[in-house]
């Protein structure tokens, strides 16, 4: 598994965030397209059945695809980065940290300016703290020259 320093993860925001509004953007089209396929359905049950424009729905039904194919790829894209993607929706990312001699989670969500937090890998988004100088202590340490 990779680890991040502080400063590492900090400069990688940039192309995580753009990354990531495209998996969300991704996302809602294909909830659009979701949404509009199942009050198509709803109306067929309830009228007994209809006439449908099955062209329309075959493309919708590509649409959907290419849209979670999009949201797919970009994770994969963020994952491959080493970085874990925990909630689409919030933009929520982790990066794995070693400090200490343990590994814990550098915690960022979009909209957030920096990494400011941190957490165990079992305590989760509820057990974020603060960081603090073990994690700055570490990233300019890796910056002195050898």
């Amino acid at each position: 598994m990779k680890t991040f320093t502080l400063d590492e993860a900090q400069s990688l925001l940039p192309v995580l965030e753009s990354l990531l509004k495209r998996a969300i953007e991704g996302k809602q089209a294909a909830e659009e397209v979701e949404s509009s396929l199942a009050s198509l359905a709803q109306r067929i049950y309830l009228a007994g059945g209809m006439r449908v424009d099955s062209a329309r729905v075959s493309q919708q039904r590509g649409e959907l695809e290419a849209h979670l194919q999009r949201v797919r790829e970009t994770v994969a894209e963020i994952d491959a980065i080493g970085v874990q993607v925990k909630d689409i929706d919030t933009g929520l990312l982790d990066f794995p940290c070693r400090v200490d001699d343990e590994v814990v989670l550098l915690c960022w969500r979009l909209g957030e300016t920096a990494i400011e937090h941190w957490h165990t890998v079992e305590a989760g988004f509820k057990g974020r703290q603060p960081v603090d100088e073990r994690f700055r202590r570490r990233s300019n340490s890796n910056n002195r020259p050898n």
